[in-house]
Parts: structure tokens; sequence; C-alpha cells
């Protein structure tokens, strides 16, 4: 899911909120309740879930290979 970034044009409150796409922008300020939310242009994030991403499948298979050889070695 996306990450947006928003500024509040009344106090200045700035934050990030993980929405689907699909989702309505957000109108209201958390910190001061006004209706002067703006969505910033900002680089593109994201987050990846599930099974299948470096983060969760392939990031520790390098230590876990160095691992076993090391134990042959000995």
């Amino acid at each position: 899911m996306p990450i947006y970034e928003y500024q509040c044009q009344s106090c200045g409150h700035q934050f990030d909120v993980i929405q689907k796409v699909s989702d309505e922008k957000l109108t209201i300020c958390p910190k001061c309740n006004e209706k002067k939310l703006k969505k910033l242009v900002t680089s593109a994030g994201f987050k990846l879930k599930g099974t299948g991403w470096y983060e969760t499948d392939f990031k520790n298979k390098k230590k876990e290979k160095k691992t076993e050889k090391q134990q042959k070695n000995k």
C-alpha cells in the first residue's frame, strides 16, 4: 500500500499515512481538526507485505549459507 504525506495549511502539521490507492484523501487535520489538509507530492513510498519479497524470503538466506559453510569447515 502506498504511503502518502499530508500537511495542514492551518497549523503546518505534517504526517505520513498508509492508504489504499482507492481511499479518499484525508481532509481533517488530526492535530487542529481544521479542514485544511493538503496531500503533498513526494517520492513514492510503499510497503511490501506477504511472502515473495526480499525482506521476508531472501534477506537472511546468505547468512544461513555462510553459517553452514563455517560448520562444514570445522
